[in-house]
């Protein structure tokens, strides 16, 4: 499937905006992110070892910096699903699974290693109308990225089940801040299946070969023998792409390198295997229309290792401009799993 798509507006029917993203490491001089949402609180363990019983940091192409098991004492902001990171790691905005914003800051060492989170709030994400999108169609919220139409930086949401991307204003300084309107997408991908559908989102950079496109990919294909779909949306390389399927794995989230590779993150849950989660770096070149991607396994991790049901990665560098992986846990809402903030360093 080759072709340009288009915004489409939910405020003025037929308008269409040119789709000129990029990936960003934004400052947030503009004011913190949910000045006015509600504080939590949340304690935080310490996670110094990522693999149980071993004193390891290496792990496959990345380094362990440490990682927070995290407990709120308000159960509606678990089911964190979508991760953004700002200002060199210090700040993160997420998006929970039943459609709430949740911003936080992280105070970190000088290597980049999470020491534990202050100023917690978060605030329900309002359609075009100042409706909570958890009382919608479009409660399922996946994922965010931050992209940029027509030079302006903006945030976008994945929503599964009805399989949008939705447009928000940046930076998101106020909880009552509107959805601006929806994104127009290719047919194939509103028709993903249900609870299947849209699980990663990541804005490419504008230098690099897809000209600033979004990256959506599905959770998982038509079956468990499929592989898993992916779509470009705008830039010169509009269309839709495979990644082959391996290991049980479905995708739950992407994020662009600074130079331009894209980055899955996939989990494995089954009672077989139990929990399971990949990390899948791909080149820039590869990602383009008709491919089928394999790409290369940077870090796998299974019961072993500090992981649960990841969902979240956000990509930042540090001032020595070593990147930086943070990744994040869904859990479910539910007292058997955990919400954990893992941090590695890529060694590139």
């Amino acid at each position: 499937m080759t072709g340009r798509f288009r915004w489409a507006s939910l405020s003025v029917p037929g308008l269409a905006l040119a789709l000129i993203l990029s990936l960003a490491t934004p400052s947030l001089a503009a004011g913190p992110l949910l000045a006015d949402g509600t504080p939590v609180a949340i304690s935080a363990a310490r996670i110094e070892r990522f693999q149980r019983g071993s004193e390891a940091t290496g792990f496959g192409k990345l380094t362990f910096l440490g990682g927070l098991d995290l407990t709120a004492t308000n159960r509606e902001i678990g089911g964190l699903s979508g991760l953004i990171v700002l200002d060199g790691g210090s700040e993160m905005l997420a998006v929970t699974d039943n459609a709430l914003w949740v911003a936080a800051r992280i105070r970190q060492s000088p290597e980049g290693a999470p020491l534990g989170l202050s100023d917690v709030r978060f605030a329900p994400m309002l359609d075009a109308k100042g409706v909570e999108l958890r009382k919608t169609s479009s409660s399922d919220t996946e994922a965010v990225t931050l992209g940029r139409n027509r030079g302006k930086l903006e945030l976008f949401v994945a929503t599964e089940r009805n399989n949008r991307i939705l447009r928000f204003a940046w930076p998101l300084t106020n909880g009552a801040s509107r959805m601006i309107s929806g994104v127009e997408t290719p047919k194939a991908l509103r028709e993903l299946r249900g609870n299947k559908g849209i699980e990663a989102l990541a804005a490419a950079p504008d230098d690099g070969p897809l000209g600033g496109a979004l990256v959506a990919i599905g959770e998982r294909g038509q079956s468990q023998a499929h592989n898993l779909p992916g779509f470009i949306i705008g830039g010169p390389r509009a269309g839709s792409f495979e990644i082959e399927r391996s290991g049980n794995y479905d995708a739950t989230d992407a994020a662009f390198l600074p130079g331009g590779d894209l980055l899955l993150l996939e989990r494995r849950f089954n009672l077989r295997d139990w929990v399971g989660m990949r990390l899948r770096r791909f080149a820039a070149a590869d990602v383009k229309p008709g491919s089928v991607l394999k790409g290369t396994v940077l870090m796998e991790a299974g019961p072993s290792h500090q992981i649960d049901n990841m969902e979240g990665l956000g990509v930042h560098q540090d001032a020595q401009g070593r990147t930086i992986l943070t990744l994040l846990s869904d859990d479910n809402r539910s007292l058997l799993q955990r919400t954990l903030l893992l941090r590695f360093r890529l060694n590139d």
